[in-house]
């Protein structure tokens, strides 16, 4: 987490999924946000048992920020995240 993560996401994690509408009659969830430090992104994923549970995750990266932010991103979750999870 540094200044560019805070300036795009805020300073914390949004706690719960929201529901919207992606037009008139479709309703959507939109799952919490991630914007805080790893190791407390880490120990949330810990806690999460579905996630535990799951073989396998899908993460978002918000591709409209651009290149340069999608590779800090990427590698963060690769290079922190991932091995301390042990995930693969």
């Amino acid at each position: 987490m540094e200044d560019r993560d805070r300036a795009y996401f805020g300073r914390g994690p949004r706690e719960q999924d929201k529901v919207g509408f992606l037009d008139e009659s479709t309703r959507a969830i939109f799952g919490r946000g991630y914007a805080i430090e790893p190791h407390v992104f880490i120990e949330q994923l810990r806690r999460d048992e579905a996630i535990s549970e799951a073989d396998t995750l899908l993460l978002t990266v918000p591709n409209q920020l651009g290149v340069a932010y999608n590779a800090h991103v990427i590698e963060t979750i690769l290079t922190t995240i991932a091995p301390t999870l042990g995930w693969r």
